[in-house]
Protein backbone atom coordinates (compact mmCIF):
# COMPACT_ATOMS: atom_id res chain seq x y z
CA UNK A 1 0.00 0.00 0.00
CA UNK A 2 1.58 3.41 -1.11
CA UNK A 3 1.05 6.22 1.74
CA UNK A 4 -0.70 9.11 0.09
CA UNK A 5 -0.16 12.25 1.80
CA UNK A 6 -1.11 16.15 0.86
CA UNK A 7 -0.34 19.30 2.46
CA UNK A 8 -1.39 22.98 2.18
CA UNK A 9 -0.16 26.38 4.16
CA UNK A 10 -1.20 29.97 4.81
CA UNK A 11 0.00 32.99 6.82
CA UNK A 12 -2.58 34.16 8.36
CA UNK A 13 -2.53 37.86 10.29
CA UNK A 14 -3.75 36.54 13.73
CA UNK A 15 -1.46 35.28 16.69
CA UNK A 16 -1.40 32.08 17.02
CA UNK A 17 -3.52 31.89 19.98
CA UNK A 18 -6.14 33.18 18.25
CA UNK A 19 -5.49 30.72 15.37
CA UNK A 20 -5.42 28.28 17.88
CA UNK A 21 -8.99 28.98 19.31
CA UNK A 22 -10.62 29.14 16.14
CA UNK A 23 -9.28 25.77 14.94
CA UNK A 24 -9.85 23.55 18.17
CA UNK A 25 -13.60 24.92 18.36
CA UNK A 26 -15.76 22.11 16.52
CA UNK A 27 -18.67 23.24 17.13
CA UNK A 28 -19.10 26.76 16.33
CA UNK A 29 -15.97 27.77 13.80
CA UNK A 30 -15.16 24.25 12.08
CA UNK A 31 -18.62 24.32 10.55
CA UNK A 32 -18.29 27.91 9.11
CA UNK A 33 -14.50 27.46 7.86
CA UNK A 34 -15.31 23.70 5.96
CA UNK A 35 -15.69 24.07 1.96
CA UNK A 36 -18.98 22.46 0.31
CA UNK A 37 -17.25 19.08 0.29
CA UNK A 38 -18.22 18.45 3.89
CA UNK A 39 -21.70 17.03 4.22
CA UNK A 40 -23.25 16.52 7.26
CA UNK A 41 -21.00 17.98 9.73
CA UNK A 42 -21.76 17.15 13.23
CA UNK A 43 -20.17 17.06 17.04
CA UNK A 44 -20.42 13.50 18.09
CA UNK A 45 -18.43 14.59 21.88
CA UNK A 46 -17.56 17.32 23.43
CA UNK A 47 -16.89 20.08 20.87
CA UNK A 48 -13.87 22.04 22.01
CA UNK A 49 -10.66 20.54 21.30
CA UNK A 50 -9.43 17.64 23.11
CA UNK A 51 -11.20 14.78 22.92
CA UNK A 52 -13.93 16.09 20.53
CA UNK A 53 -15.43 13.48 18.09
CA UNK A 54 -16.51 15.12 14.91
CA UNK A 55 -18.08 13.26 11.92
CA UNK A 56 -18.78 13.66 8.11
CA UNK A 57 -18.23 12.50 4.87
CA UNK A 58 -15.83 14.28 2.55
CA UNK A 59 -17.06 13.67 -0.97
CA UNK A 60 -13.63 13.96 -2.58
CA UNK A 61 -15.34 14.17 -6.47
CA UNK A 62 -18.62 12.93 -7.41
CA UNK A 63 -17.70 9.13 -7.54
CA UNK A 64 -15.53 9.26 -4.55
CA UNK A 65 -16.79 10.03 -0.69
CA UNK A 66 -15.35 8.81 2.30
CA UNK A 67 -17.14 8.54 6.32
CA UNK A 68 -14.69 10.13 8.51
CA UNK A 69 -15.25 9.86 12.82
CA UNK A 70 -12.36 12.00 13.79
CA UNK A 71 -11.04 12.08 17.24
CA UNK A 72 -9.08 15.27 18.32
CA UNK A 73 -5.84 15.64 20.15
CA UNK A 74 -4.14 19.23 20.97
CA UNK A 75 -0.78 19.05 21.90
CA UNK A 76 0.68 22.64 22.16
CA UNK A 77 0.47 24.16 18.99
CA UNK A 78 -0.58 20.81 16.83
CA UNK A 79 -4.03 19.52 16.58
CA UNK A 80 -4.05 15.48 15.22
CA UNK A 81 -7.42 14.77 13.56
CA UNK A 82 -7.56 10.78 13.59
CA UNK A 83 -9.90 8.93 11.87
CA UNK A 84 -11.46 6.06 12.84
CA UNK A 85 -12.77 4.25 10.07
CA UNK A 86 -9.42 4.61 8.17
CA UNK A 87 -6.12 5.18 8.33
CA UNK A 88 -6.52 8.90 7.27
CA UNK A 89 -4.59 11.28 10.25
CA UNK A 90 -4.87 15.09 8.83
CA UNK A 91 -2.35 17.06 11.17
CA UNK A 92 -2.90 21.50 11.68
CA UNK A 93 0.30 23.08 12.85
CA UNK A 94 0.28 26.83 14.01
CA UNK A 95 3.92 28.37 14.13
CA UNK A 96 4.73 32.12 14.82
CA UNK A 97 5.41 34.01 11.35
CA UNK A 98 6.58 37.32 11.43
CA UNK A 99 3.38 39.38 13.99
CA UNK A 100 1.18 36.60 12.75
CA UNK A 101 0.63 32.55 12.17
CA UNK A 102 1.67 30.47 9.76
CA UNK A 103 -0.71 27.60 9.74
CA UNK A 104 -0.29 24.61 7.74
CA UNK A 105 -2.62 21.19 7.39
CA UNK A 106 -1.36 17.89 6.35
CA UNK A 107 -3.57 14.86 5.79
CA UNK A 108 -2.10 11.38 5.34
CA UNK A 109 -3.43 7.96 5.01
CA UNK A 110 -2.52 4.19 3.28
CA UNK A 111 -3.74 4.30 0.08
CA UNK A 112 -4.44 1.01 -2.17
CA UNK A 113 -1.83 -0.95 -3.86
CA UNK A 114 -0.83 -1.80 -7.89
CA UNK A 115 -2.51 0.40 -10.37
CA UNK A 116 -5.40 2.01 -8.58
CA UNK A 117 -2.66 3.09 -6.02
CA UNK A 118 -0.33 4.50 -8.07
CA UNK A 119 -3.23 6.91 -9.66
CA UNK A 120 -4.60 7.97 -5.86
CA UNK A 121 -1.38 8.72 -4.99
CA UNK A 122 -0.93 10.46 -8.08
CA UNK A 123 -4.34 12.24 -8.00
CA UNK A 124 -5.78 12.24 -4.69
CA UNK A 125 -3.49 14.83 -3.10
CA UNK A 126 -4.27 17.56 -5.92
CA UNK A 127 -7.81 17.14 -4.94
CA UNK A 128 -7.24 17.37 -1.31
CA UNK A 129 -5.00 20.13 -1.72
CA UNK A 130 -8.13 22.65 -3.09
CA UNK A 131 -9.99 21.28 -0.30
CA UNK A 132 -7.44 22.30 2.07
CA UNK A 133 -6.86 25.35 0.61
CA UNK A 134 -10.45 26.64 0.68
CA UNK A 135 -10.43 25.82 3.92
CA UNK A 136 -7.44 27.69 4.81
CA UNK A 137 -8.67 30.80 3.03
CA UNK A 138 -11.99 30.31 5.09
CA UNK A 139 -9.63 30.24 8.26
CA UNK A 140 -8.12 33.30 7.58
CA UNK A 141 -11.58 35.34 6.69
CA UNK A 142 -13.14 33.42 9.83
CA UNK A 143 -10.43 35.31 12.23
CA UNK A 144 -9.73 38.50 10.91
Amino acid sequence: MAQVSASSSITIAQTPEQVLAALVDYETVRPRILPEQYLDYTVVEGGQGNGTVAQWTLQATSKRSRNVKATVAVDGSTIVERDANSSMVTTWTVAPSGAGSEVTTTTEWKGAGGIGGFFEKTFAPLGLKKIQTQTLANLEREVR
